[in-house]
């Protein structure tokens, strides 16, 4: 089996990127603006922002995204890490790369200094929920929200 190498986006990264990006908008039936996905993709490269993204690599292809927030808790000194966006091309599941994304999240959280990392998925996507109960705690939240 190939080695998955993850690492940090770059400019030079965008043809890369793009298309996880699409899929994973797709699996959730979503459709955003290009100039949504336009400004996502300059946010993820301005060092100024707090938002991250690394891409997963196998044999030179990217197979694997994953995209994070740095932000303020009123429950810790801390900052925490929402893991917003994470996707892994079909063809790759099951052989580790999400769990590998993840704990890349976890380590440069860690390295941030972050006191946690927390994540959404849909209660219907069983799969990932799967690797997730291995890899976190489930709290038993519920979320709402209202568009605005």
């Amino acid at each position: 089996m190939s080695t998955v190498q993850i690492r940090p986006v770059s400019a030079a990264d965008h043809a890369a990127w793009l298309p996880l990006w699409r899929a994973y908008l797709h699996f959730y039936e979503t459709r955003l603006p290009d100039d949504v996905s336009q400004v996502t993709w300059q946010r993820l490269l301005d060092p100024a922002e707090t938002t991250n993204s690394a891409l997963a690599w196998i044999d030179g292809k990217a197979v694997g995204m994953v995209n994070w927030i740095y932000h303020r808790s009123n429950w810790s000194v801390e900052n925490s890490c929402y893991l917003q966006d994470l996707y892994v091309d079909g063809s790759q599941r099951g052989k580790g790369v999400g769990r590998e994304l993840i704990e890349h999240v976890y380590a440069v959280a860690r390295e941030a200094g972050c006191a946690k990392v927390h994540w959404l998925t849909h209660e219907t996507n069983a799969t990932a929920i799967s690797l997730y109960e291995q890899v976190a705690e489930r709290p038993g939240f519920i979320q709402f929200r209202k568009p605005l």
